[in-house]
C-alpha cells in the first residue's frame, strides 16, 4: 500500500522548477522588502487602532509565512524534500493558512474602514493599547493552540506518503466531509469578495459625485484607493484560486489516480496566492508623497484632454 502511494505521489508531483523557484523567489525578496519597509510606518502610526492593529498582525503572518519560503525553495531546487514529512504538512498546510489568514484581516480592515465612512468617524480605537495587545494575543492563541495542530494533525493523514515528495496531499480532498468544508470555505470567501467589492464601490461612486474634480485633494478618497487595493489583492490573487477550487475539488472525488495536468494547475494557483506578500510594499509606496503627485499629474493630465 505504501509502495503504491508512495508511487502515485511521484507521478503526481509536478515540478515548475523554473516558474515556480522565480516566483517564489520574488515572493520572499519583496516580501522581506514589504515587512522591513511597513516596520518603520507602523513606528508613526497610532498603536490602538483597530486597523494599525489588523496591519502588525499581517506584518506577522506574512513574516511566518516568508520564513517557509526557503524550503519550498530547497525542495524545487533539489527535487527531493529532506526535512521529514511532518515538517512538509506543517509547510505545506502554512500556505493555506496564511493565505486564509491574510484574508481575514483585509476583511477586518476594510469593515473597520467602512464603518468609520458611514459612520463618519475620524477613526476607530481600542481604549487602551493593552486592548490591542490582547486581542492580537487572543487570536494568535487561538491560532497557535487550536488551528495550526488541527490542520497539521489532519493534514496528510488520510494515507501513507512519500516523504521525499512534498505539498501532494491531494486524495485528503477525497472524503465527503473535507470536500463539504472546502465548498463552504469556497463560497464564503468568494461571497465576502464580491459584497466588499460592492460596497467600495458604491463608496467611490459617492465620492466621485460629490467631490468631482477636487477628487484628489481629499485624504479620505485615498483611504479609498487603499481599500481598492486590498480588494484587488483579493480578486487577484485569492478568487482565481477559490474558483479552481471548485474543479479541483471534483476532480480529486471521482478520481483514483492525480491528474498532472490538474495538479500542476493547481500549484500554479495556490502559489499565486503567495504574491498577497507584496501588499505591504505596494501598501508603503501608494502612500508615498510621490505616488500621490504622479497619480495627481496623470489625472489632470486626463482631464486637460
Amino acid at each position: 500500500m505504501v509502495d503504491h502511494n508512495v508511487s502515485t505521489n511521484s507521478s503526481c508531483n509536478p515540478i515548475l522548477t523554473p516558474h515556480l523557484i522565480s516566483l517564489y523567489g520574488v515572493v520572499l525578496v519583496g516580501g522581506l522588502v514589504g515587512v522591513i519597509s511597513i516596520l518603520f510606518l507602523l513606528v508613526k502610526m497610532n498603536t490602538r487602532s483597530v486597523t494599525t492593529t489588523a496591519v502588525v498582525n499581517l506584518v506577522v503572518v506574512h513574516s511566518v509565512f516568508l520564513m517557509t519560503v526557503p524550503f519550498r525553495l530547497i525542495y524545487l531546487i533539489r527535487q527531493t524534500w529532506t526535512f521529514g514529512l511532518p515538517f512538509c504538512k506543517f509547510v505545506s498546510a502554512m500556505l493555506h493558512i496564511h493565505m486564509y489568514l491574510t484574508f481575514l484581516f483585509y476583511v477586518v480592515i476594510l469593515v473597520i474602514r467602512y464603518l468609520i465612512f458611514f459612520k463618519r468617524k475620524d477613526k476607530v480605537e481600542f481604549y487602551r493599547k493593552l486592548h490591542a495587545v490582547a486581542a492580537s494575543t487572543g487570536m494568535w492563541l487561538l491560532v497557535i493552540v487550536i488551528v495550526v495542530p488541527l490542520v497539521v494533525s489532519q493534514y496528510g493523514s488520510y494515507e501513507a506518503y512519500n516523504d521525499q515528495h512534498c505539498f501532494r496531499f491531494h486524495k485528503e480532498l477525497a472524503r465527503a466531509y473535507v470536500q463539504i468544508i472546502n465548498y463552504m470555505i469556497v463560497a464564503v470567501v468568494i461571497a465576502i469578495a464580491l459584497i466588499l467589492l460592492v460596497f467600495q464601490v458604491f463608496i467611490i461612486v459617492l465620492m466621485v459625485r460629490k467631490l468631482r474634480h477636487s477628487l484628489l485633494s481629499h485624504q479620505e478618497f485615498w483611504l479609498q484607493l487603499k481599500n481598492l487595493f486590498f480588494i484587488g489583492v483579493i480578486l487577484i490573487c485569492f478568487i482565481p484560486y477559490q474558483f479552481f477550487r471548485i474543479y479541483y475539488l471534483q476532480v480529486v472525488a471521482h478520481s483514483d489516480q492525480c491528474n498532472s495536468k490538474v495538479a500542476l494547475y493547481n500549484e500554479i494557483f495556490l502559489s499565486v496566492t503567495a504574491i498577497s506578500c507584496f501588499d505591504l510594499l505596494l501598501f508603503v509606496l501608494g502612500g508615498s508623497h510621490w505616488f500621490k503627485q504622479k497619480t495627481i499629474d496623470l489625472w489632470n493630465c486626463l482631464l486637460c484632454r
